[in-house]
């Protein structure tokens, strides 16, 4: 062949390599939109949000899930997830059509590594929606945003930097305690199609940075800047949103549409029927923050709105009184409504969820969408609803809270009665903020030791207990709950009381049950009563009565009773969960009385998870005599079963406080009816303690539902 043509053929090749090396180094024309020296993935057009797919800008309502970042075992700053257990739940959410993935903070590599493989050669990618937390208990300490020459602001800018650096693979971070570090080396910036920064802002932090910094409202920025109508506090925002902006497209040439975390309490609306003063005492208005002509890709609004919470999502006048086209009041189908309108960019509800926990902690007047004692399936709906709603107003996606359950959480009305270096170690179904996700950590490795469904083949190995006459009782716990077998003889489950005594605390307790013929052969602080599926329930002594000594006792929003202060005064209560505090809704000058739920109520269902008739509600099962009972130790005032704690004297420690103990005493017997006379004896029982709990995931119900939405919408 002749020379020149050999040389112009290797040249050729050369040229064609350079160029098909340079594509893959810069992601290819299908993933990357190049604009002169901009690079983009996604963008806003008006209202609707585009992310670059195929060679072209598509609008897209976006599904997706929030991700937290712990397991059992740990608190988030130890970001302990492993990268297989990522590979993992990407899969699960990707087989449920979702489109996106939020994180709250920086992750270790392995978050951004398993997703950088995960999405290789996927025609359809899981995108990620990067938020930068900021932390809170410093912020409460400095007391607003500009305090001690600006820490807050450069911290966050840093950190915006930092994940900068950690979308192109090109950053290692040092170790530093809680945060994450490592050696970033995945180029994921083709993923990340938006920034949503910052956190739920405390209202009292945003009116102190406001009067503290009156001069300091406003920010003109080389892609965002504020409004002459902007606050200190929304300069705030604009300054480290510019800065990140502006740090990515200095280095890397790309930018991202961008956003701020925002919630109900500071939204930029009125409401006047709010009856408390913090829920709208402020607004981060973010349509003081608007783009230059140099930021292609745009803004957009990102809120977190739940159907209860605050009081002005059930009460307000306006929104309860919207009547959905199924016929239905929905206060907030309204509300997304009102919020869609006041905006000019497109509005992203970064959070909504709904947790399926046997605890609650507020009611949703009217759906019904409540902040837990929902079933699985019951959450499905709920969350299927709400994404639906979403998208008839408008929105350009949703994003569930949460794709996993975080044992670590507190709830306001159960923190007071658990020991709080230990929530990560225990499942506490009663604190509905654990039980959020769509995949469940449950005890176990591979299945709990028991379900309440009476199915008895796991308690064949199980010694007795003891043995009566006509009663056998079984026992067995693990990281949730106190499990119970009761085989009976001669027991009618709807016409009988069968009556179950537990000793937790060994100096109090009752010895008898006023109104009943009922003895106990050691003291009793719980009394649990099957009988029928209605009127099951469990008891606890009136002096050991956590509720009634909080909200009578402390509070004084109770009524008091002197002889519940009274040792082995033979009176046991009911047992109530706390929602809401008595409250006057302003527009009407209408007082809505303390209310509360009577949490002691047992759920009578098969709590099996591979039954057709599972009810993740359930708590006991009966089948042909023999009873399965399956009892949450915060039912029983455990605060630490990992470390056998309980709940000590209230009155001598004047609040509550938690001490250890030894075990339990349990008894079983049944009556016939209430006239006779029964003296129930009660035997010695104890658990195992452990450093780290046991457990596995399971998909819940609701996975399952809102998989079958998402694929619809």
């Amino acid at each position: 062949m002749n020379k020149k043509w050999i040389m112009m053929a290797s040249i050729f090749i050369i040229s064609t390599a350079v160029v098909i090396l340079t594509i893959a180094l810069i992601g290819s024309s299908k993933d990357i939109y190049i604009d002169g020296d901009t690079k983009l993935v996604a963008k806003t057009e008006e209202r609707d949000f585009q992310v670059y797919r195929d060679g072209k800008f598509r609008t897209s309502f976006l599904t997706g899930v929030n991700i937290g970042a712990t397991k059992p075992g740990h608190f988030p700053g130890e970001l302990a997830i492993t990268k297989a257990e990522y590979l993992r739940w990407f899969k699960h959410i990707h087989d449920m059509n979702a489109d996106v993935i939020r994180v709250y903070t920086t992750m270790k590599p392995n978050f951004y590594d398993a997703l950088y493989e995960f999405n290789k050669g996927k025609s359809r990618p899981l995108y990620l929606m990067q938020g930068l937390w900021k932390n809170e208990d410093i912020s409460l300490e400095l007391g607003h945003a500009y305090a001690n020459d600006d820490e807050i602001l450069l911290t966050i800018i840093q950190d915006g930097k930092d994940l900068v650096d950690i979308f192109h693979g090109n950053i290692t971070l040092p170790e530093r305690r809680g945060l994450a570090s490592g050696t970033y080396t995945k180029d994921i910036s083709k993923y990340v199609i938006g920034w949503i920064l910052g956190v739920e802002w405390d209202p009292q932090f945003v009116v102190d940075t406001n009067l503290i910094n009156p001069n300091r409202n406003q920010y003109v920025g080389n892609y965002i800047k504020t409004t002459i109508d902007a606050s200190p506090f929304e300069a705030f925002l604009t300054h480290f949103g510019d800065v990140i902006l502006t740090y990515e497209m200095e280095k890397y040439g790309m930018m991202r549409p961008l956003s701020y975390t925002n919630w109900l309490t500071t939204d930029p609306l009125n409401h006047p029927n709010e009856p408390y003063l913090k829920e709208d005492m402020v607004s981060v208005n973010t349509e003081h923050i608007v783009a230059t002509d140099l930021f292609t890709s745009g803004l957009f609004a990102s809120y977190h709105v739940y159907p209860y919470y605050p009081e002005f999502i059930n009460h307000s006048l306006e929104y309860r009184a919207f009547i959905d086209e199924s016929g239905k009041v929905n206060p907030y189908r309204a509300y997304l409504k009102d919020l869609y309108a006041y905006h000019s960019v497109p509005v992203m509800v970064a959070e909504f969820g709904i947790p399926a926990s046997r605890g609650k902690a507020h009611d949703s007047v009217h759906l019904g969408f409540n902040q837990g004692f929902m079933t699985e399936t019951e959450q499905g709906h709920a969350l299927s609803d709400m994404i639906r709603d979403i998208k008839k107003e408008g929105y350009m996606g949703g994003l569930v809270f949460a794709w996993q359950d975080e044992w670590f959480k507190r709830t306001w009305n159960t923190m007071d009665f658990d020991v709080s270096l230990r929530r990560p170690f225990w499942s506490n179904v009663q604190t509905n903020e654990q039980m959020f996700g769509l995949m469940g950590f449950e005890p176990g490795m591979k299945e709990r030791i028991s379900y309440a469904d009476a199915k008895f083949q796991e308690w064949l190995n199980v010694s007795p207990l003891f043995e009566t006459e006509n009663v056998t009782l079984k026992i067995m716990a693990d990281e949730r709950y106190l499990y119970v077998m009761i085989d009976t003889d001669g027991f009618d489950f709807d016409n009988d009381t069968l009556w179950i005594p537990i000793l937790t605390h060994p100096d109090q307790g009752n010895t008898s049950f006023v109104g009943t013929n009922l003895t106990f052969a050691h003291p009793a602080d719980f009394l649990i009563q099957i009988k029928g599926e209605s009127e099951s329930k469990i008891l606890v002594d009136a002096y050991y009565d956590s509720f009634y000594y909080l909200y009578a006792e402390q509070l004084k929003v109770l009524p008091r009773y002197a002889h519940y202060r009274n040792r082995n005064s033979g009176y046991f209560n009911t047992m109530h969960l706390a929602l809401s505090g008595s409250i006057t809704l302003p527009e009407e000058q209408v007082t809505l009385p303390f209310s509360s739920y009577e949490t002691g109520k047992l759920r009578h269902g098969n709590a099996n998870p591979k039954s057709k008739q599972y009810d993740s509600l359930a708590d006991f099962y009966h089948l042909d005599g023999n009873i399965e009972i399956q009892i949450p130790w915060a039912l029983l005032n455990i605060s630490d079963p990992s470390r056998k704690m309980h709940l000590g004297d209230y009155y001598e420690f004047n609040g509550f406080e938690s001490i250890p103990i030894e075990g339990i005493r349990i008894g079983a017997s049944f009556q016939k009816s209430f006239q006779e006379a029964h003296l129930i004896d009660m035997y010695s029982y104890t658990w195992q303690t452990w450093s780290y709990p046991t457990y596995h995931e399971r998909l819940k119900a609701s996975y399952y539902i809102l998989k079958q939405t998402f694929k619809s919408i």
